[in-house]
């Protein structure tokens, strides 16, 4: 494994995560992310490069804005180290390949959505289209149209699935238990996974999301759970770790 490219890909993740970051936070809000300039949420002063170097700038400044002393949210930082780290794993694992490419663009979708979930509790339309036809695109040049159709309709079938769960918690809580978003998104996990292994998705994401689902429910008189990083996150699990379901399977007959 070249470190030389090791180290490459963990510098970009560092400023994509920014990057990541800032579209989380802009695109609910239909803010500009690629030509509008970063600024001081407090005093609205707008940031030089070396006011955002990842990471180092916020050790640096010790998490306060250098202008007028506020203090950052680091969650910028958090974002750009887990997205450096990602990208890295992508790297190791697959290499220089189309696999490598669709887990980069997994990465993306985890840390955008993380942010924009957790701080608004919305998933854009606008991203998972995006992210659709950039799958998409990359599974027809790998596997060729016949696959892709398949992947298309696998889409279809989670998607599917997902809605029928909705139904199924409207009708037991008696109020919105999924956001349109998590369904949504579910479409884009079946161009990525095969259905079975995207309903195990489903699963791993909502044991993952019951923990801080009960601590929320305790601690919190707000007790909406932005449950899609949590479906992202096993995704990501599941695609770096190439599980597949016969694999499931062999591991629960040993058991």
């Amino acid at each position: 494994m070249n470190i030389v490219y090791m180290i490459i890909f963990f510098i970009l993740g560092l400023h994509m995560g920014s990057f990541y970051t800032v579209v989380g936070l802009r695109l609910p809000n239909h803010e500009k992310f690629v030509t509008g300039r970063s600024h001081c949420d407090t005093c609205k002063h707008l940031l030089s490069l070396f006011d955002m170097i990842p990471i180092l700038s916020f050790i640096f400044f010790r998490g306060k804005c250098r202008y007028c002393n506020s203090k950052i949210s680091p969650l910028s930082t958090y974002m750009e180290f887990f997205t450096g780290i990602l990208y890295l794993l992508g790297y190791i694992v697959f290499g220089f390949s189309y696999e490598l490419l669709i887990a980069l663009g997994i990465v993306s979708l985890l840390i955008i959505i993380s942010v924009s979930d957790i701080s608004y509790y919305v998933i854009p339309d606008e991203l998972l289209i995006f992210f659709s036809i950039y799958f998409y695109l990359i599974i027809l040049l790998k596997d060729g149209f016949s696959y892709s159709v398949l992947s298309l309709l696998s889409g279809v079938f989670l998607f599917t699935v997902m809605y029928l769960i909705m139904i199924f918690g409207n009708a037991l809580f008696k109020k919105e238990s999924l956001g349109g978003g998590d369904i949504k998104m579910m479409f884009v996990f079946g161009l990525i996974l095969p259905p079975l292994l995207g309903v195990i998705s489903i699963f791993l994401g909502s044991f993952l999301a019951l923990p801080v689902s009960l601590f929320i429910l305790l601690t919190k008189k707000n007790h909406l759970v932005p449950f899609g990083p949590f479906l992202l996150i096993s995704l990501t699990f599941l695609y770096f770790t190439q599980i597949s379901v016969p694999m499931i399977l062999s591991f629960f007959r040993i058991i």
